[in-house]
């Protein structure tokens, strides 16, 4: 992956083994890795560190998947996200990129997808996990 030119990312994660797996991808591109790992959290740091971009799980507590991504999306306009999921249904990855966010990545492909997310997001496109059927450029 090339350099994205950015310094800082918050990973949003409620389970700590995703969060270290994750923070591992992660600190190979960013400076800085900031990990939180609830909605609360997530908005307070995100407003104290003022990130280049948010990797956001869906299900972060309490929310529901739509609402988490809506959330984030109003209240930082400015900020581009990407949003992990379990689910695969193409109904809900359509809502989360309709409610702002940059890319949707199936949590079980991180691995394969994340790097790829990461690198159309911060070239202005949209990427979705391969695995999700929709009707829109899948990224590569």
């Amino acid at each position: 992956m090339e350099n994205t030119n950015c310094k800082c990312v918050v990973l949003a994660d409620s389970h700590q083994n995703v969060l270290e797996r994750v923070r591992g991808l992660l600190e190979t591109v960013f400076e800085a890795v900031v990990m939180v790992a609830d909605k609360k959290s997530l908005f307070e740091t995100v407003d104290r560190v003022k990130p280049d971009l948010a990797i956001i799980d869906l299900s972060l507590k309490p929310s529901d998947e739509v609402g988490v991504a809506r959330q984030f999306k109003t209240r930082y306009s400015d900020v581009k996200f990407i949003a992990l999921s379990l689910h695969d249904d193409a109904s809900v990855a359509r809502h989360v990129l309709q409610s702002g966010a940059s890319a949707f990545v199936l949590k079980r492909c991180l691995s394969t997808d994340l790097f790829d997310a990461i690198e159309s997001v911060t070239e202005g496109r949209v990427f979705v996990s391969p695995q999700v059927n929709i009707n829109q450029n899948c990224g590569a």
